[in-house]
């Protein structure tokens, strides 16, 4: 496979404008850390060199041809299920089960490589959800079935589908009305996600007072969802003309979604880890925790950017 870059320049000026920002981060932050003796910044501090790993993975993985980005996320779905089957409880009789749950991330990831749009759409919420609960069956074990089957399928959706449509992103065709390159598109998507979960956090600490979920994630205060979701959408204003064939009205529209839809992934999955007891899914990312703990926006976002754009567009 030819592995020359295929990034278009408005993709790169928009990396190259986070590169940026990053840079000035880091200068703000390392002055700000010299003349602190009590530790405070030190959070800080590696949040901004967690943001310098992911933004460099990130960009390795779609300077290269569509296979080699597909592969990427592939590996990051299976590293995430591969994370969420070691904190969540499985049966002793399920052992041999997971490894058709692992089986179905290449799979599913072969679906898009090969742009076989139905049956990406269709192998993990019908054949697998059917084959993985028939193979539970031939166990021979109902002691919590239904408890274990639920929590299969439900990683299945969320870590592989879900982040399985910013792969697909890579494979759509030009755009019928407006072309759209799938690097570009993918971009967008991953940006403002991000964007917003630290546009809700800074939004939050200051001038949050009203929790939002305080039972489920008690950080989040409305004032920095609806902040953070207002900004969010703006941004996607501003940016969708560079990345995307986004009408302004549009734009708007998948602001709201996102600032909203990666709200509700991140307290999806604050839920499922207060439901097993942990703070953090892991230590992968200094900084940011696990694999979990920095994509459960996008788990959300991702699929209902992708179908908003695949249904007006292409």
């Amino acid at each position: 496979m030819n592995m020359h870059l295929w990034i278009q320049p408005n993709v790169l000026w928009v990396l190259g404008a986070i590169v940026a920002l990053l840079i000035v981060a880091s200068v703000v932050v390392a002055v700000m850390s010299h003349a602190d003796t009590t530790g405070r910044h030190a959070e800080l501090a590696s949040r901004v060199r967690s943001w310098w790993i992911l933004v460099g993975v990130f960009a390795v993985a779609i300077a290269f041809r569509r296979g080699i980005a597909i592969v990427f996320f592939a590996m990051l779905s299976f590293l995430a299920l591969k994370e969420y089957l070691s904190l969540v409880p499985t049966r002793r009789a399920d052992r041999h089960v997971l490894f058709w749950v692992y089986l179905c991330v290449p799979i599913q990831y072969y679906w898009v490589w090969n742009q076989w749009y139905h049956m990406f759409l269709i192998f993990i919420p019908v054949w697998a959800f059917l084959f993985i609960a028939m193979r539970m069956v031939l166990r021979g074990d109902t002691k919590d079935f239904l408890r274990a089957a639920g929590t299969l399928h439900w990683g299945l959706m969320t870590m592989v589908f879900g982040l399985s449509h910013l792969a697909y992103l890579l494979v759509l065709p030009d755009g019928k009305a407006v072309p759209a390159h799938g690097a570009a598109l993918l971009l967008f998507v991953v940006l403002l996600t991000e964007l917003n979960d630290v546009l809700q956090y800074i939004w939050g600490r200051s001038i949050g007072r009203r929790k939002a979920i305080e039972t489920v994630s008690p950080k989040k205060t409305v004032e920095g969802l609806v902040g953070g979701a207002l900004t969010t959408t703006v941004v996607s204003f501003l940016l969708a003309p560079v990345l995307t064939p986004l009408t302004p009205t549009d734009s708007i529209a998948v602001g709201l979604m996102i600032g909203f839809g990666g709200f509700l992934g991140d307290v999806t999955i604050s839920a499922v880890k207060r439901d097993i007891g942990v703070k953090d899914s892991g230590s992968m990312i200094p900084g940011h925790g696990g694999i979990l703990d920095r994509i459960d926006s996008l788990l959300f976002t991702a699929p209902l950017f992708f179908h908003f754009v695949a249904f007006f567009y292409f």
